[in-house]
């Protein structure tokens, strides 16, 4: 049962199973700060787990609940919040903490579009040269929970591709794919969040080196 029909649900879909809610209709934009939009994702959660107690739930939380410089945010807050009634209300549930999820198409004010976006239009940008970044396809995040839904259980665990990206990692093939150049200063500003890499995660992307991914990433979706 899928809940939503974002970049995430439609992944999802072809992994679809009966006894388990894949709750994948939430504010995906972390600059919200409407609060009827914290409260409609609230509501039709908790309907959701009323109407369906026996269900597993699968939710999708974000990686930026590390990030000090959002521990302030409606955005943060209200997906810590989503995680506190699902640990509590629910029997059966996997939260899974995403990073920067890269799909085709979905939310603008993702980096990697709002990158794609400012190269394509020739607006000058900054770059941090201190900032880092994670990141992972959402194809990858549908197939990693589809092998591994019966394992991880009640728990919440950080589903990223395990490696921080500084922005020039990024932009540089990113530039490459597009055959464009981007325009930026480079600015010595910016942080990184410290993030436990999952062992699982390690096992999954085996192999794949942070360069091989990006550019999976960017053939795959832009």
């Amino acid at each position: 049962m899928i809940i939503g029909n974002g970049v995430l649900a439609n992944a999802i879909k072809d992994f679809d199973i009966e006894n388990v809610i894949f709750f994948a209709s939430g504010v995906s934009n972390s600059l919200e700060n409407r609060t009827s939009e914290f409260e409609r994702e609230i509501n039709l959660l908790n309907s959701t787990i009323e109407e369906h107690p026996e269900k597993k739930l699968i939710y999708f939380s974000t990686c930026s609940i590390y990030d000090s410089s959002k521990s302030d945010s409606l955005y943060v807050l209200h997906k810590l919040n989503v995680e506190k009634i699902i640990s509590e209300k629910c029997s059966k549930y996997s939260i899974f903490r995403v990073g920067n999820a890269v799909g085709k198409g979905g939310n603008t004010n993702t980096l990697i579009n709002f990158l794609k976006h400012s190269i394509e239009t020739d607006k000058k940008i900054q770059v941090h040269s201190k900032a880092k970044r994670v990141f992972i396809g959402v194809n990858d995040v549908a197939l990693f929970i589809n092998q591994n839904i019966e394992i991880i259980e009640n728990k919440i665990y950080n589903l990223v591709y395990p490696y921080q990206f500084s922005l020039e990692e990024v932009i540089t093939p990113l530039e490459k794919h597009l055959n464009k150049k981007a325009l930026y200063d480079i600015v010595d500003e910016g942080a990184f969040y410290d993030i436990d890499f999952e062992e699982g995660t390690k096992s999954f992307f085996n192999g794949i080196s942070p360069e091989e991914y990006l550019k999976k990433l960017y053939t795959t979706y832009l």
